[in-house]
């Protein structure tokens, strides 16, 4: 399956080029827990043990979730107050990851378009549960809503708004789909799952082309606290992964979307691609209790969907790990993914790992569609960011007999005369497993037009830039879009006018 397009918003990145220029340039998104999500001093105590209380300060945040172009969705302000921001986060990452392929929304009308979408949490739902009580959690729904109001004023529109199931069928309706709609729960590895379950529905001509994705917001003190009490959270406030100070994540926010379509009707469509799904595979499998991850259904899962792929294991060079930085998690990866990536016959020098965790934090339920995000653009750009906050290695993962190292600066990828082949590796903590695996995109076949050759017509000299909102701040905010990504951009003027008159609604 072919990766046609691409859109995220993650802290500091609410594109795929400032997520690329945020790995590349080896940065990260974390910050102490604003003041505009929940007073940090009432939460937080350095005793993990103390009622109530979570042992870190830290998060990695989006900005403005409280902020939507109701309008735009054709939504009341009404009804967008009850709407759970995740679902209007999805909402802008499916129209936004069909403007990235050139698709205009409207043509998707009545088509098996499938959406499958990974989430996790509900803090939304118990905001508005709260409200509806009178009181609690010091928020009613109209925080984060783009609109105002108690329950009262709307609260026929809170059994949609705050369902998770809705966070994909709300997608599927506003587009009219017909393709499979589905929010996906299996944890930690659900917006992976979610991809793996739309590259079935497409080999099975269930869905003609599917957005897979994820979404994650922390809007509640109480689902941090949980964590931490679980003993997830790092004091820290960093993502040591495979380094010997890992002490747990960090929770962070955000989400993103890719447009996949078989690679054959890609090609023929002549799509950008940004690399292919060869295969993927899911299974389950827990250890001494059950959130306690089982080395040997990691190495299963992993022997799967090479095998499902048709690779080599030998032929992975780089795989994105799930890299909570947790101490029991890390060493049964690195355990897993030695014996069945790092030990292939035939392997050429040591498998490179790494973590997009350490840069934007543990997205949870989008955690997954994040690492195939950074995975994708590493093969477009044929680059290896690096994984951040490695120094010493973890004294319980023994890397040379595993055959791994950790991609602790940024590099070309270890086999450039190669093809460029990378996994992805994401796991839920009820132990539902699942690896992708992404090779890098075919070569131009022959009668694909190059950028500015626009399919063999004639490139005008002179081509209107059209931009439309539904209101007067939404136009000029798109002109302000606009501006931003030509001010990054080498596309030419003509081009720009091209793509914006003929793959825009």
């Amino acid at each position: 399956m072919a990766v046609v397009g691409i859109s995220c918003r993650f802290p500091h990145a609410s594109s795929a080029r400032q997520f690329w220029e945020l790995l590349r340039g080896g940065h990260q998104s974390i910050t102490e827990v604003p003041e505009s999500r929940w007073a940090v001093e009432k939460y937080y105590d350095r005793d993990a043990s103390a009622p109530g209380r979570m042992n870190t300060r830290f998060g990695s945040f989006l900005d403005g979730v409280d902020l939507f172009d109701a309008d735009f969705f054709r939504l009341s302000p009404r009804e967008a107050t009850f709407m759970d921001p995740q679902q209007r986060l999805m909402l802008e990452l499916g129209w936004e990851v069909l403007e990235d392929a050139g698709v205009v929304a409207e043509t998707v009308a009545g088509s098996r378009l499938g959406v499958f979408v990974g989430a996790i949490w509900d803090d939304y739902a118990r905001l508005v549960r709260g409200a509806a009580a009178g009181g609690g959690h010091g928020a009613g729904p109209g925080h984060g809503a783009g609109g105002s109001g108690g329950p009262g004023s709307g609260a026929q529109h809170a059994m949609t708004g705050i369902h998770r199931t809705i966070i994909a069928n709300r997608l599927s309706y506003f587009l009219r789909a017909q393709g499979p709609s589905l929010t996906v729960d299996t944890g930690q590895s659900s917006s992976l799952v979610a991809v793996h379950l739309a590259c079935e529905s497409l080999r099975t001509g269930e869905s003609d082309q599917a957005i897979a994705g994820g979404v994650n917001l922390a809007l509640l003190a109480e689902s941090s606290v949980i964590s931490a009490k679980w003993g997830g959270l790092s004091p820290r406030g960093r993502c040591f992964t495979f380094d010997a100070r890992a002490d747990g994540y960090v929770r962070g926010e955000g989400g993103g979307a890719v447009l996949l379509k078989p690679l054959s009707r890609a090609l023929a469509d002549g799509d950008r691609i940004y690399c292919v799904i060869r295969g993927s595979a899911v299974n389950n499998g827990a250890a001494d209790s059950l959130t306690t991850p089982s080395p040997q259904a990691q190495e299963a899962v992993l022997r799967a969907a090479y095998e499902a792929a048709g690779v080599e294991p030998s032929a992975v060079q780089y795989v994105e790990l799930h890299g909570t930085g947790t101490k029991v998690g890390d060493p049964v990866e690195a355990a897993a993914l030695g014996a069945a990536l790092g030990a292939a016959q035939g392997r050429r020098g040591a498998l490179r790992v790494g973590s997009v965790k350490t840069n934007v934090g543990h997205l949870e339920g989008a955690a997954g569609i994040t690492g195939l995000i950074k995975s994708a653009l590493s093969l477009t750009h044929r680059e290896l960011p690096a994984s951040l906050n490695y120094e010493t290695p973890n004294p319980h993962i023994p890397l040379d007999e595993l055959n791994l190292t950790v991609q602790a600066e940024p590099g070309t990828w270890p086999q450039e005369d190669r093809p460029l082949v990378a996994g992805v590796s994401s796991f839920g903590m009820g132990g539902t497993n699942c690896h992708v695996v992404l090779t890098e995109a075919p070569g131009k076949p022959a009668g694909v037009a190059e950028p500015g050759e626009h399919d063999g017509r004639v490139t005008p000299n002179v081509l209107p830039w059209v931009v439309s909102g539904r209101s007067a701040p939404a136009l000029r905010e798109q002109a302000e879009r606009l501006h931003a990504f030509t001010a990054g951009s080498d596309a030419s003027a003509v081009d720009v006018g091209w793509s914006l008159a003929s793959s825009r609604s």
